[in-house]
């Protein structure tokens, strides 16, 4: 996204409350202190919650130059550090081992080389490391979108007749059920691989084994 669209997103969805309560269900599983990735942040919410707890170093990599005008923009206004960049996930622009935990969130569905992005995040993870996309199920039905729609984005009017359109004729039909997941990551290096579904979506974790001590 970029331009006007972009800044409709930030506008209307994505927004920091709704960040700080995905963090709060994924913090039993963050690492203690160390390098955390975001990839696709969007306006940035959830990097600068990261950022907020004060013991991470967050990075972000966003293809949409217009989405980290913006993020930075939110990051300086929160008085947090984030480094945002600018590139693909499928050809990411880090060394090898960089990353303790990698998230990706409601963007993975709109990847065009999501085998080879699910590649780099192992390489980029340092062994031991986790990576966990949050996204979308196909399989979900539309009420259960409106529902989301009016209960949880709250939006009404021209702003929630729009998103209704853009989930029913570009976010439905990008997004994956479980088993395209678990076919996509078979043709990674990940050996471990868990999914945890809800009303509206699905949990991705994903593990980089620990070297063996010789």
């Amino acid at each position: 996204m970029e331009g006007a669209i972009a800044r409709w997103y930030a506008r209307n969805t994505g927004r920091a409350s709704e960040q700080k309560h995905l963090l709060e269900r994924i913090k039993s599983s963050l690492p203690a202190n160390g390098n955390i990735l975001e990839i696709a942040p969007g306006p940035g919410f959830l990097a600068i919650e990261f950022a907020r707890l004060g013991r991470y170093n967050v990075t972000a990599l966003e293809i949409s130059q217009t989405f980290i005008e913006i993020a930075q923009d939110n990051a300086r206004k929160a008085s947090v550090n984030v480094d945002f960049r600018h590139g693909n996930a499928s050809d990411m622009p880090f060394e090898n081992e960089t990353f303790d935990f990698i998230i990706c969130v409601a963007a993975f569905k709109n990847f065009s080389q999501p085998v080879e992005a699910i590649r780099e995040m192992y390489r980029v993870l340092r062994p031991g490391g986790k990576a966990c996309i949050v996204d979308l199920r196909r399989d979900i039905s539309f009420k259960e979108v409106g529902d989301h729609i009016r209960n949880e984005l709250h939006l009404t009017g021209f702003n929630a007749f729009l998103t209704k359109w853009v989930f029913k004729t570009t976010l439905l039909k990008n997004a994956y059920t479980k088993a395209e997941i678990e076919k996509l990551v078979s043709h990674t290096s990940f050996p471990q691989l868990k999914i945890v579904e809800d009303a509206l979506g699905m949990d991705i974790w994903l593990e980089k084994k620990q070297e063996k001590i010789r």
